[in-house]
């Protein structure tokens, strides 16, 4: 396995309690997994790929209920301090909802030889759900770490997951735990 761990939307207009689009208090308690996830990534020399909402005030999606935020150019875009990216980690900003979706995603996980993708972050239900099976059909092994993400409510991030806790896909496509994930690299 030659894994790259992405970070999906770990933003300050995500995360970040004061921002009104703020997924509260369940964005903000996946932060030390996913500090000890990223600990661990850079230890193992495993890539870091923070995939990041990078819109445009007017873009289509704001068309319906869903508020502008994670603005092109605002503080609201940036990775939380709590997950600074470091100078080797690399950042993929995204119009829509996949990471893979129109990015150069596919391509730098090639260049680099990567075969599996490991993904945490936010929303369980829609990005990170995206990103995994957009990861799938790009043909890499995809991990969704299910304590390294969240949704707005408890409720909404279980029973995601348990829609694709027994995947046809497996062993292409996983759910596990940071521990089980960490146990796999040693």
């Amino acid at each position: 396995m030659k894994p790259a761990i992405i970070i999906v939307d770990m933003l300050k207009d995500n995360v970040d309690i004061e921002s009104p689009f703020s997924m509260g208090e369940e964005g903000r308690r996946i932060i030390p997994r996913l500090q000890e996830l990223l600990s661990i990534g850079r230890e193992q020399g495993i890539p870091i790929i923070y995939a990041c909402d990078s819109r445009l005030a007017n873009d289509f999606i704001f068309q319906g209920r869903m508020k502008p935020h994670c603005i092109r150019g605002t503080t609201g875009e940036e990775v939380i301090s709590e997950l600074q990216p470091q100078n080797s980690d690399i950042i993929v900003p995204k119009r829509l909802f996949s990471a893979f979706f129109k990015t150069d995603l596919d391509i730098t996980l090639r260049q680099l030889g990567i075969d599996t993708i490991v993904v945490g972050g936010i929303a369980t239900e829609v990005c990170v759900i995206m990103t995994a099976l957009d990861g799938i059909g790009n043909g890499f092994k995809t991990i969704i770490l299910s304590d390294c993400c969240a949704s707005y409510t408890e409720e909404i991030h279980h029973k995601t997951l348990s829609l694709y806790q027994k995947s046809p896909l497996r062993p292409l496509f996983k759910i596990m735990t940071l521990a089980e994930f960490i146990s796999s690299l040693e």
